[in-house]
């Protein structure tokens, strides 16, 4: 009885849709650009470690984020957990 209560309560169900849904992809402007961060910036996205970090601008430039796998900087596992907070800005010069 309790949960028909609840069932035709309005907002009952308003957080599990949240709870289970994943983090939202940042807009192109708050992603990170694999070209010119710095260490400490890379190390804010989400999955990215220490070594990766520093192998991402070692490799540096990239024309297109997935350059990171071709070229083999980073695994395909750490590029499914990062590609959503990068991008690779290139110079206009």
């Amino acid at each position: 009885m309790l949960t028909l209560a609840l069932a035709g309560t309005p907002g009952a169900g308003a957080l599990a849709p949240q709870s289970a849904s994943k983090p939202r992809t940042p807009s192109p402007e708050a992603r990170i650009d694999i070209n010119h961060a710095t260490v400490e910036e890379l190390l804010k996205v989400p999955g990215m470690t220490g070594p990766w970090a520093r192998r991402i601008i070692r490799f540096r430039p990239y024309r297109v984020k997935d350059d990171l796998v071709e070229r083999g900087v980073v695994t395909g596992e750490v590029y499914d957990r990062i590609k959503e907070y990068i991008i690779a800005h290139r110079d206009l010069r």
